[in-house]
């Protein structure tokens, strides 16, 4: 009885120093749906010109604590550049990270956290697109490490082209 008390200590003791990331809450931060050329909009044939302009940002709340925000404002446009309708969603998340710094921890908030909220996000623009009288929009998938490593590449850019300026 006694080994399996030391066991489970130093299965706890092993664990604590190891890194944790868990998902602590998901939602809506912010949500908006306009169509401002309605009903006329509903009278004309239906081939939109789309624009989704997505932007991920991340800030530390506490400590182990970070929300991210994922947000998305896609432009529906016909006929003579006509809006049919504009939905923004800045869909947030709560995450507990622990034991991961540096790199890992900006591809963690970057890459990782993104990835989980855009379920959400797809599903809160297609619902409200749907509620707005239009057909069903299903946001392609995003590769956001993809995202994360030409951002990275710009910034790095950006510094090394300040720093020659100097």
């Amino acid at each position: 009885m006694a080994e399996q008390d030391q066991g489970t200590t130093q299965a706890e003791q092993n664990q604590a120093g190891q890194p944790k990331f868990m998902l602590q809450r998901i939602y809506v931060k912010d949500s908006s749906f306009e169509s401002p050329s309605a009903p006329l909009v509903f009278t004309k044939e239906w081939k939109p010109k789309m624009s989704v302009d997505l932007n991920t940002q991340s800030k530390k709340i506490a400590d182990n604590n970070y929300e991210v925000e994922l947000s998305v404002t896609v432009t529906a446009k016909v006929d003579d550049d006509q809006t049919a309708f504009l939905v923004e969603v800045v869909q947030g998340g709560l995450f507990y990270v622990q034991g991961i710094e540096g790199e890992g921890l900006s591809q963690a908030l970057g890459i990782a956290c993104p990835n989980m909220l855009f379920p959400y996000l797809r599903e809160a623009v297609d619902s409200m697109v749907v509620k707005g009288g239009f057909p069903a929009l299903a946001l392609q998938p995003v590769n956001f490490e993809t995202l994360y490593r030409q951002a990275k590449k710009e910034h790095a850019e950006k510094q090394a082209a300040a720093s020659t300026t100097h």
